[in-house]
């Protein structure tokens, strides 16, 4: 049975759902058959995907064998760091384009700051242009940190609508989503789950999740939504996907908010990929 999810909006006006299906690693007719699925029977709307997964091409796929209407959608792919100069992140999205056969992407991000390298304002003057071009109909980040995000708008007089981090509950962000909630750009949580098992068998988890009859994914995954977060899990199998939807039939109360945040930790990052340094390629 395919879910309604509820929607909110950005900041230049794009409505996108609350929760959507991460896509990393989805390629292929399996890739096609798996997205498909979370679309068609499971109620999935919006579709994150990166032009570094390699799989523009199957999401695009996935959406035309959809019975759901391409205006329905949500879809989203970002800028790899190493077509950061404006003519390449031009030619860059243009090519995301065709990859997925789509005429625009609604939200399309820059994946990395690489703040080394220092392009990424750069590439931001590209991305508003891309916008005025009819190629995305909302322009936003992952990564950036405050500094970054502040450079964006002196620089060129345009926030980002969505900012895409690491956000989990070993990893909470409660800085960065603070300074995202001041400035009206949306938070949108990539590897909510924290892409590993232990998290998954947390006592502190576990016991909340028996005391509302639910699994502890859904525990994680409300939490990020009463946190005002986007969450983009990933998943393969319609029966995770629709668990993982499954989030708007309870809630959590303030304490539990407190406990599941209370998990966070200093070296919480996954892979120690920290903004202020990291380089994508």
């Amino acid at each position: 049975m395919s879910i309604s999810v509820p929607e909110i909006t950005l900041l230049d006006g794009l409505t996108v759902p609350v929760i959507g299906l991460g896509t990393y690693k989805l390629k292929g007719n399996d890739g096609v058959e798996s997205i498909k699925t979370a679309i068609d029977d499971v109620g999935y709307r919006l579709l994150d995907s990166a032009y570094n997964y390699e799989n523009e091409g199957t999401l695009g796929e996935a959406v035309r064998r959809s019975s759901v209407t391409r205006e329905e959608l949500r879809i989203t792919s970002k800028l790899p760091g190493r077509f950061q100069e404006y003519d390449k992140a031009i030619t860059t999205i243009q090519e995301s384009l065709y990859r997925a056969n789509l005429d625009y992407y609604d939200l399309y991000l820059i994946h990395w700051p690489n703040p080394i390298t220092d392009r990424y304002v750069e590439a931001w003057h590209a991305m508003i242009e891309a916008k005025k071009r009819g190629y995305i109909r909302s322009i936003g980040v992952c990564n950036f940190l405050p500094v970054h995000l502040d450079r964006l708008e002196s620089e060129t007089g345009v926030k980002p609508s969505i900012n895409q981090i690491e956000l989990h509950p070993y990893f909470n962000q409660a800085e960065q989503r603070e300074y995202h909630e001041r400035n009206g750009i949306r938070t949108q949580s990539w590897s909510p789950l924290a892409r590993a098992n232990d998290i998954l068998h947390d006592e502190t988890i576990q016991q909340i999740a028996q005391h509302h009859s639910k699994t502890n994914s859904q525990i994680i995954l409300r939490w990020h939504y009463q946190l005002g977060a986007i969450a983009i899990p990933k998943s393969a199998s319609p029966e995770r996907q629709h668990e993982n939807i499954s989030i708007f039939d309870f809630s959590l109360d303030q304490t539990e908010m407190n406990q599941i945040s209370g998990l966070t930790r200093v070296d919480g990052r996954l892979n120690n990929q920290d903004p202020a340094t990291y380089e994508e390629f």
